[in-house]
Order: C-alpha cells, then sequence, then structure tokens
C-alpha cells in the first residue's frame, strides 16, 4: 500500500509542476504494477530500464549524424574551440562518473532512494530532467570517495 501512496504522491505533485516526462513515468509505472504480470515486468524494467534508456537517447543523439545535420566538418570544428574541448572532457567525465555511479548503486541500493529523491526535487522545483540519477550516483560516488565514506557491504 505504500508504494502506491508514494506513487500517488509523486504523480500529484508532478502534475503540480506540470512535469510531462514525470506525469508519464508515473503513470506508466502505476499502471504496470497493477497489472497481474507486475512481479515479473517491474523487475526487468528496474534492471534493464536504465540500458534502454540510454540506448533511446543515444538513437536521439546519433539522428542529426543520420540526417547529414552533423558530419565530420563540424567534429573537427568543435575541436577549435575552448567550447568544444571543454565538452568533449564533460562528455568524458559524464562516461565515466556514470560508470562509477551503476558501481555505487549495485554496492549500496539504500542510494538509490535518495538519489531518486533528489532526482525528483530536482525535475520538480528547479525544472531540471530527470536523466541524470545514474551521473548523480557517479557524482555521489566522487565525493564519497574524497571523503573516504564509500559504503562498503
Amino acid at each position: 500500500m505504500e508504494s502506491w501512496l508514494f506513487l500517488a504522491a509523486i504523480l500529484i505533485v508532478s502534475l503540480l509542476a506540470k512535469n510531462q516526462s514525470l506525469i508519464i513515468a508515473t503513470a506508466v509505472v502505476l499502471v504496470l504494477k497493477a497489472l497481474p504480470i507486475s512481479e515479473k515486468v517491474l523487475p526487468v524494467i528496474q534492471s534493464k530500464g536504465i540500458n534502454w534508456g540510454v540506448t533511446v537517447i543515444s538513437v536521439a543523439i546519433l539522428v542529426p549524424i543520420a540526417t547529414g545535420q552533423i558530419g565530420f566538418k563540424e567534429l573537427i570544428s568543435a575541436f577549435k574551440t575552448p567550447a568544444g574541448f571543454i565538452a568533449v572532457g564533460c562528455g568524458v567525465l559524464v562516461a565515466v562518473l556514470s560508470a562509477k555511479g551503476v558501481g555505487l548503486l549495485a554496492a549500496s541500493p539504500e542510494m538509490t532512494v535518495a538519489l531518486v529523491f533528489g532526482t525528483i526535487m530536482g525535475v520538480v522545483f528547479l525544472k531540471g530532467i530527470a536523466a541524470g540519477p545514474v551521473i548523480a550516483a557517479g557524482i555521489a560516488y566522487t565525493i564519497l570517495t574524497i571523503f573516504n565514506l564509500v559504503p562498503i557491504h
């Protein structure tokens, strides 16, 4: 019963904040939870969903290459400016932090609750986008490592 109430609260907050992505995500999870096969479907989505999401995002990122909007000329141009180098560096940093974040989530599943709550707060109150729980986990991992606080199980 608690999970239904929690999801309903998230749906209400996302409706009040008019955050379409979170409204759709919460509604989908509520519908899936109501299905008789939810005990089989939800764990699969939990374990594979981030990879599916990354794949969809990757497809969206590659479309401008497929349509010819971005080519080698634009790639070379990116390396001619400080902003281009910073963007490449940030891309590398996000990839590394995401990998560390996945490791942290695997080692400390309780971190997921705090990260999800923080993501919801950022989406609802700061007009953010819920694309960063894994990156957030990577940042958390980095900070915890700096302060020698990485949870060990």
